[in-house]
């Protein structure tokens, strides 16, 4: 009785160890190439890095570091000033899929990026999955997608280079399409009829009071309404970094 309760609480010591860190005064990069698991901190921010392909360009490795350290205090800072200060990066060339996001982690194929080297702005999007941190169910996956492309194209560091842009609006689109699709109906929302209202969007689906009748609040016209209204007078003027 007495050996396995020793046995159990060193188990449950060892799967409460946090991730090993290192002073905040220097940023710790161990390995410059090759697997490996990296503690890098930044102005309060702490990236895990945990590389699972030994062939993993390291070049794009560090453009994924720097990107992450530029744009998730910019998000944090305008949308969600308690989100994650510890966040992980996983690149699995067992995931087959372009990247994902949960729980504080972000998961990357590599191959995608071999193929996409100028892509690294995914990071830009997959972070504000965290800093979304939505955890309610009324809160429809178009907004989601939408918002963390509308952040992609406001804080992105490299959309140019990648040739990834907004698409301009055609009759068969819809609000609902989700990601770019929406980003840029928000963004014409904004120039157009409500300023910030990402914002206020983001909150609500933040704290669990979205509801339809918010567009109405905050535009006075519903959605499907401002769905017409911008393929009317879909025109914006675009720039990217």
């Amino acid at each position: 009785m007495k050996l396995d309760l020793i046995i159990l609480l060193t188990s449950f010591a060892l799967i409460s160890v946090p991730p090993p860190r290192v002073s905040a005064a220097t940023e710790g990069i161990r390995a410059a190439t090759g697997s490996g698991r990296d503690t890098i901190i930044r102005g309060g921010y702490t990236l895990y890095f945990i590389n699972d392909d030994p062939s993993f360009d390291p070049v794009t490795r560090q453009r994924m570091i720097d990107a992450f350290f530029t744009v998730y205090p910019e998000e944090a800072k305008r949308f969600n000033p308690k989100t994650l200060k510890a966040v992980t990066f996983v690149i699995d060339p067992g995931y087959h899929g372009v990247a994902e996001t949960g729980g504080g982690v972000s998961r990357y194929n590599p191959k995608w990026l071999k193929d996409h080297p100028e892509d690294i702005d995914v990071v830009t999007h997959e972070v504000m999955h965290i800093v979304q941190d939505y955890r309610f169910d009324n809160e429809p996956g178009w907004i989601t997608e939408g918002i963390a492309d509308y952040v992609r194209y406001t804080y992105g560091v490299n959309n140019a280079k990648a040739a990834w842009s907004l698409p301009d609006y055609r009759p068969v689109q819809s609000y609902t399409n989700a990601y770019r699709v929406t980003a840029r109906f928000l963004l014409w929302i904004e120039k157009n009829k409500t300023p910030r209202i990402v914002d206020t969007l983001d909150a609500a689906m933040r704290n669990g009071s979205y509801a339809p009748k918010l567009w109405v609040t905050l535009t006075g016209s519903t959605v499907d309404e401002l769905w017409k209204q911008y393929g009317a007078t879909p025109g914006l003027t675009l720039t990217y970094k």
